[in-house]
């Protein structure tokens, strides 16, 4: 094979063989292709798209670049759960033990924040003593004590992928959907699930910034998974305000306790409970999504699904007794409140620029090898429809640095609308998507 024939055959607009996909994806792993070669190819494939058969080899030969998971050593069905990413998302923490209770066993394999849109394993990692890099036989310990475990991507599990991730950041074509597809598809076939749950989200706070584009990638996630024999499912649902009434790592850990013992936001749970709903469908455990809801609700209520939370802690090495009791947890030295000009109905809060504030402040990352600070972020954010008073609270700025959280401030002013009238709040989830629908 040569590799720049197979770069201008995509170039050309050409659909790619088999085998010349193979071949690529292995000698870029091996190091026999080097990173120009293959930024040369995905920016062929950023402008020439993909076939979906194409897009199925791409992502099988990354996710037989190393390693697959063997979970089928545990007993039960499993699943798991991937979100697009979006600000104030803490639903996989919740859904995790929520479906673990309920007798699903869920291997999550989660990444980090970069970028405006948190990262689920920077959240646990708020955790004293949390650990997000088990061993595979740690691990799987923990999914069969526990029923389940998240924990971050190994070098071992499609290292392909870990690779071109990093290439595409830097070389402008990470807004590609057969990229963005395969690149999340193969780390999830690699932890041998039986079915997979998506949440692809739309809007300011979010990748995708239209219905569209996210119907698009749920539609090209979903047949993947499909034609790999996997159950699955993908929900469309909306980032054009932050979900929940935090953004930033521990401020989040402490609202999914919240969750957990039933006193979580509306928004929040009703995303939480239609993709944790989808999972039991998809699974057997219920015929369908609305008889799940009482078997959620009576997991939330009776206390099992935050249990079942603190014992993955406790697994993970993270200090689940200090966790319970309200400590555990970093809290920032500064804290800002920022108070509505006049009283009126929320009409808009800008993710967005909540978003790039909470960056500010120091909860995210602009590079893969920043620091976070944990305790950085923003509670008490009211919710568009909810009524105000002149001087009420719209949100909480939590930083350990005055000049972060000055540019925080200056950042997310604007972020919150207030209007006179009434105020709807957005239609959440917008479409269900499931192989064959779209």
């Amino acid at each position: 094979m040569v590799p720049q024939w197979i770069i201008e055959k995509k170039r050309d607009g050409a659909a790619l063989a088999e085998g010349e996909i193979r071949a690529f994806i292995e000698g870029y792993t091996r190091g026999t292709i080097p990173d120009y070669q293959m930024a040369a190819l995905a920016m062929a494939v950023f402008f020439r798209g993909m076939t979906r058969a194409e897009l199925a080899v791409l992502t099988d030969a990354m996710m037989r670049s190393g390693t697959a998971l063997e979970t089928s050593r545990i007993p039960g069905v499993k699943a798991d759960k991937h979100s697009t990413g979006g600000v104030g998302d803490k639903v996989s923490l919740i859904l995790a033990p929520l479906a673990a209770s309920c007798g699903v066993v869920v291997p999550m394999i989660s990444g980090r924040g970069l970028g405006i849109t948190g990262g689920t394993l920077d959240k646990l990692e708020s955790i004293r003593g949390y650990r997000t890099d088990l061993a595979p036989d740690e691990f799987m310990a923990v999914l069969a004590e526990c029923g389940c475990s998240i924990v971050g991507q190994t070098a071992a599990v499609a290292p392909a992928d870990r690779k071109l991730y990093a290439l595409r950041d830097v070389t402008g074509t990470v807004p590609s959907i057969p990229l963005i597809a395969a690149s999340i598809m193969c780390k999830k076939l690699a932890e041998g699930i039986d079915a997979l749950v998506l949440d692809v989200k739309w809007g300011r706070g979010a990748f995708m910034k239209t219905p569209e584009q996210a119907r698009e990638l749920a539609r090209t996630m979903v047949e993947i998974g499909a034609g790999a024999g996997k159950a699955m499912s993908a929900l469309i649902t909306d980032m054009n305000q932050p979900l929940g009434r935090t953004a930033g790592n521990a401020l989040e850990v402490a609202e999914t306790l919240e969750a957990l013992s039933g006193r979580g936001a509306p928004d929040l749970m009703r995303v939480t409970l239609a993709l944790t709903a989808q999972m039991l469908v998809l699974t057997g455990r219920v015929p369908d999504t609305s008889a799940a809801r009482p078997i959620l609700q009576a997991q939330l209520g009776s206390g099992a699904a935050r249990r079942r939370f603190l014992e993955m802690v406790a697994r993970h090495g993270g200090d689940a007794e200090a966790l319970a009791s309200g400590a555990g947890l970093p809290r920032a030295r500064l804290r800002r409140e920022i108070r509505a000009p006049r009283a009126g109905t929320v009409s808009a809060v800008d993710a967005g620029r909540v978003g790039r504030a909470c960056l500010a402040l120091g909860a995210g990352r602009t590079r893969v090898e920043d620091a976070v600070d944990h305790a950085a972020g923003i509670s008490g954010i009211v919710k568009i429809g909810e009524r105000v008073d002149e001087g009420q609270p719209l949100a909480a700025l939590h930083a350990n640095d005055e000049g972060r959280l000055d540019e925080a401030l200056r950042i997310i002013d604007g972020a919150f609308a207030i209007g006179e009238g009434e105020a709807r709040p957005p239609e959440l989830i917008v479409e269900t998507v499931r192989p064959g629908n779209g």
